[in-house]
Parts: structure tokens; sequence; C-alpha cells
């Protein structure tokens, strides 16, 4: 009897801690909802994995119970749209460097997930800044590199998977010719896959006979159920981008986009959201005044941590986005660009990219202006999980 009294004193103890490790209670003295405004003085109740109550401290009573967080800017998790993080590894060596095949320019049919890995360092150093949720998978450099998937910055593979195939990456321009030796050319490339596409079309309308992988995944981007994610930085690829969706009537999402800036009336007209290269990325002709030209030309876009051939691959958004709030935009519009405008282009924006009741709790903490560099990252929370605490 007296072991069993003892039993259940340690499961209520076990409860007890349970809850109360999924009940926090974070405090800012301005709260970046991105979308209903800046909350001055602002409380966010957490429980489990959701955002429960969000408002002024005057209105919010925190219960009994909840673990406080408290920090001076609080922002929604940050969004990095594109980076092969997780499939490439942080010290460039051959056994992690899973991000791009090279022995054929064209294989859609390659799954990011088949080489993820939740554990790599990369992933931690991107959440210390507040990133919590990116797209990551096969990087640009061959016509059709493979497909990219949706992950949280933190858990196993099970725990981390938002979407497991997102996308499907294409690359067109010099980037591909130099990695293979056909295409030689840009008419070449497109071409390649003009008629890959055919192929695929033509596969549909047989009745029978062998699956393609190849095939099977490029129809779901044809028939718009998979989106493609086309890297184009030069105004020529752009246009060569637009022309090959228009000819097969799929969508896509431009990708790098150096000189959109040349061709921001073809991209608006054609309605396509823009994953901005990194602004400090060794990128020709790139301007750090393009975000404030999309934004004007009332583009959705969102700046990316991108793919680098070097160590440590991956950029950190959120360094490259204060570039551009130096750089003509307002600080809530650099911010947007890497929280909700991110999160519209990846489709998550029900959930993710903003600070309301019912979505996740995914939350960063700032001591400062989370674009000063001086700034450190005082707390992120991923699904209600407090998995960094630190400048107390």
């Amino acid at each position: 009897m007296k072991n069993r009294t003892k039993l259940t004193v340690l499961l209520l103890f076990i409860i007890l801690s349970i809850n109360t490790i999924a009940q926090l209670a974070v405090k800012g003295e301005k709260i970046y909802t991105m979308e209903n405004g800046v909350i001055r003085d602002g409380v966010i109740l957490i429980d489990g994995d959701k955002i429960t109550k969000i408002g002024t401290s005057a209105e919010i009573e925190i219960p009994t119970g909840y673990k406080i967080v408290e920090g001076k800017i609080v922002t929604p998790g940050l969004i990095d749209a594109h980076t092969v993080v997780g499939l490439s590894g942080i010290y460039n060596q051959p056994h992690d460097q899973d991000q791009l095949e090279t022995s054929d320019p064209i294989q859609p049919e390659l799954r990011a997930f088949d080489a993820y890995n939740p554990e790599e360092e990369l992933m931690d150093w991107l959440r210390q800044f507040g990133v919590t949720t990116v797209n990551t998978g096969h990087a640009p450099g061959a016509l059709a590199s493979g497909q990219t998937m949706i992950v949280k910055t933190y858990g196993s593979m099970n725990e981390s998977i938002v979407d497991s195939v997102f996308a499907v990456a294409f690359s067109l321009g010099n980037e591909v010719s130099s990695q293979f030796k056909s295409p030689g050319t840009r008419p070449k490339g497109i071409a390649m896959l003009r008629q890959t596409f055919l192929d695929a079309e033509n596969y549909k309308q047989k009745e029978s006979g062998p699956k393609n992988l190849k095939y099977e995944i490029l129809l779901k981007v044809l028939s718009g159920e998979v989106p493609a994610i086309i890297t184009a930085n030069t105004a020529v690829d752009i246009m060569g981008s637009i022309r090959l969706s228009e000819e097969f009537g799929f969508k896509f999402i431009l990708d790098g986009a150096a000189e959109s800036y040349l061709v921001l009336d073809e991209i608006k007209k054609a309605g396509i959201p823009v994953i901005l290269h990194p602004l400090m990325a060794r990128t020709k002709n790139l301007s750090f005044e393009t975000p404030k030209k999309l934004k004007d030309a009332g583009i959705l876009f969102e700046i990316q941590g991108e793919y680098e051939s070097y160590v440590p691959k991956v950029r950190n958004v959120l360094f490259e986005s204060a570039i551009a709030a130096s750089n003509g935009l307002s600080f809530e519009e650099a911010l947007a660009a890497i929280t909700i405008d991110a999160a519209k282009i990846l489709g998550i924006d029900s959930k993710a990219g903003s600070l309301s009741v019912g979505n996740s709790a995914d939350i960063a903490v700032y001591n400062g202006d989370p674009f000063e560099y001086t700034t450190q990252c005082c707390a992120v929370i991923i699904d209600g999980k407090l998995l960094k605490e630190a400048c107390k």
C-alpha cells in the first residue's frame, strides 16, 4: 500500500511537471504580431503547442504555475523559405554534402527527406538566432535538382517535418552549365526541360506500364499539386522561367531573382512570389535596394538563407533581412520578409509567421532590436517548447 501511494505521488508530480513545462508566458516590451500590429507591454500565453491568449499585461493575467520568459522585442519564429540546411553539413565534408547530385541535370525524383539530418549542427546554429522553420532540400545548380521539405529547426525527423514534399527545385542559367557538360547554354537547358515536361505528359497518357519516379513528381508539378521553385538570377533567365510556366500552365516561385528589379512589371503581371537571394551573397548584379523595389511594386517576397558553395553553406536570414532594413524597408517590412510573408509563400501562414491565438507557439525573444548585430536572441520557443533561454 505504501509503495502504491509513493507511485501515485510520483505520477502526479510527473504530470504536474509536464503541465508546468507546457505552459509558458512570454512578456515583451514590444510584441510584433505581424497580423494585428504591435502590442506594447504585451503578454503571450502558451498552453501545449499553441498560443492561447495574446494582449497587453493590463488585459491578461498570467496564471499561477506558468513559466515566464521575458525580453524587449518578441517576434514570430523566423522562417527561411529556401535553404539546404540538414542536407548540407557545417564542415563541408563529402560525407555530409547531399544537397546537389551531379550525375544527371534532371532528377526531380530525389527526395529531401532521404538525406535530411535533423541533428546537423547548422540547424542548431540557425535556431540560436530565432529561426524556427525552414524550407530545405536540394540546392540550385541543376535543371531539376530534387525536392524540398518544410521542417521545424528542432527535434527528430518525425517531430520536425511540416511538409515532407513542398516543392521541386529547378535552376536556369550559367549556374547549371558550370555543373554539367550538358546543357552548355540557356536555350539547351530550357529545351531539355520542355522535352522532359512533354515526356511526362505523354507518360500520363499510358494506361499501363512501370512507374517512372521522375514523371510521377513532374506530373504533380504540372498539375499544380506541388509547386516549382525556379532559381533564375538574370533578367533573361527570369523571363525564361515565366515563359516555361506559361507554356505548361504550372505555378512556380521565383528564386534568387538578382535582376528582378529589371523586370518588375513582368513578375507582377505573372503573379509570381519571390524568394530573394541573401543580400550579402556573392551574386552578380545584386542590389541592396531590390527588397524595397519589390515591396513598392506589390510583389510578395521573402529573403532567404540560400546555398553557398563554401562553409557553412547557409546564411542567416536575420542578418540578411537587416541589410534590407538599412536600405529602404521599414523595420516591420523587413521583419515580414522573414516571418509572415515567408509563411504565405510556403502556404503555412494559417499556423506560422504571425502571433495570434490558435497559431503554433513558434516565438523568438530578443534583448533589443533584432537587426542590431549586438542584440542577443534570449529565448526560442518552437511548438510550445522552450529550446533556448539566455541573457536573463
